[in-house]
């Protein structure tokens, strides 16, 4: 039997743990046990001649070889499935857009609905996602990403202009007034979203406060859960515009005037990503709804 008929399964189970980069989580997602998951990508391996994948901290990374081999298994199944809606009589034209929740349910999801009406030609995917990273491997064609836009990993267009500045709850705020900043900041927890961050040493610089080597950090890659942890008083983290709601009902308080003022959100595209007309217009239509915050 050909390879690749022989494989088809165990391309499409090597495909899944890439998504999750986790053999557990995809084995739980497949409903399969771990072991199984381990043999079937052993075979699969020894079949090719090549690993397809190596252990990390985090789960499991792909090797440049498994890069390659996701690519065209991607590539694959994409074709597929334009084939499929061909037939069905649907639109072949696909976007995968990878975005944390957080964005996509305080921005994005609201404006959704005037994009599917001008582009109904487009088959639309959001793609939740906390860390944007390895947007290739992942089968992104755009992400949606947040900081200071200085990312060697793709194409960079600015997007949404959004300072961010440092927030807390009422607790937090009486403690700066007591305190000011420079004595206050150092009671606080500073909240950051991932541990390579430079967001919170940028705003020192910026509020001309002394940096400060600390080990009361914490890590919350999630900006939902990072927004409550704010609220629940375990400390406090840069934010942004989008928490106007709990600004306004009195749950989170801005702590200072100062903001970094070239923050916000950011349009990124995997540079090995083939340029194609539906990124072109998802990105023209995101710079058109730039207007407001509401």
């Amino acid at each position: 039997m050909p390879v690749e008929f022989r494989h088809h399964d165990s391309l499409r189970l090597f495909a899944e743990i890439a998504r999750y980069r986790s053999f557990s989580d995809a084995a739980e997602a497949l409903n399969m046990t771990k072991g199984a998951v381990s043999y079937q990508v052993k075979t699969l391996e020894m079949d090719l001649g090549f690993s397809l994948f190596q252990r990390s901290a985090r789960g499991v990374e792909l090797t440049p070889g498994g890069l390659k081999l996701l690519a065209a298994c991607q590539s694959h199944y994409e074709e597929i499935e334009g084939e499929i809606l061909a037939l069905k009589g649907l639109s072949t034209r696909t976007l995968t857009v990878g975005v944390s929740t957080y964005f996509a349910a305080r921005w994005l999801s609201p404006r959704l609905m005037s994009f599917m009406q001008e582009h109904p030609d487009i088959q639309l995917r959001l793609q939740p996602m906390i860390r944007l990273i390895d947007l290739e491997a992942q089968g992104v064609d755009l992400a949606i990403r947040w900081g200071s836009g200085q990312w060697g990993d793709g194409d960079v267009t600015p997007f949404l202009p959004c300072p961010a500045f440092p927030a807390g709850n009422a607790a937090a705020l009486e403690t700066v007034e007591r305190l000011g900043w420079e004595q206050a900041v150092s009671t606080f927890t500073l909240l950051r979203d991932h541990d390579d961050s430079d967001a919170w040493t940028d705003w020192l610089t910026v509020a001309g406060l002394p940096h400060q080597t600390r080990r009361d950090t914490l890590i919350i890659p999630d900006p939902n859960v990072r927004v409550q942890a704010v609220v629940n008083g375990q400390g406090v983290a840069l934010m942004d515009a989008l928490v106007e709601q709990e600004l306004e009902e009195g749950k989170l308080f801005r702590l200072s005037p100062d903001s970094l003022q070239d923050y916000g959100y950011f349009l990124v595209r995997p540079r090995k990503v083939a340029s194609r007309d539906s990124v072109t217009a998802f990105s023209n239509w995101l710079q058109g709804q730039q207007a407001g915050l509401s």
